[in-house]
């Protein structure tokens, strides 16, 4: 299967408010870089959303290193959280319901056609594909102002 790293970022401007996604792709010496914004949205929907729009880019199930500064998304996918929640029928272990259940169905979806390896990355540090997914999702959240 072929090697794919994606870095991916969400950004809202008020938490509900308009908000923006950015991600990188990086195959060999390919690089694609991705963004999109709605204009009333919440951070972790824009999280998602990034992970999302980078692994449906992908046309075969590949082994994809996935660097995120989301714990929501990597702990949702790592440990098994949204799994849960879906086999609950969208509801957390508190008894409470779980958020974006739209988003994560379909997350789970392309999850499921591919290796993913989950890499959580400090947001707004040293690590040049994270804070560029940053500048892309913050340009389009501004799109909505």
């Amino acid at each position: 299967m072929k090697q794919v790293t994606i870095y991916t970022d969400g950004a809202c401007s008020g938490n509900p408010g308009p908000g923006g996604w950015g991600a990188i792709l990086l195959y060999g010496a390919h690089k694609k870089e991705l963004s999109g914004g709605a204009p009333d949205t919440t951070n972790n929907r824009m999280e998602l959303t990034a992970v999302i729009e980078a692994l449906s880019m992908l046309k075969e199930p590949c082994v994809v290193e996935l660097w995120s500064d989301s714990k929501y998304v990597i702990d949702g996918l790592s440990k098994g959280w949204a799994k849960g929640w879906r086999a609950r029928g969208w509801v957390k272990s508190d008894k409470k319901p779980a958020l974006n259940p739209d988003l994560w169905e379909r997350l789970l979806e392309l999850e499921e056609c591919h290796t993913l390896r989950y890499h959580w990355v400090k947001g707004h540090a040293e690590n040049p594909y994270n804070n560029r997914c940053d500048e892309l999702a913050v340009a389009e959240s501004r799109k909505y102002k």
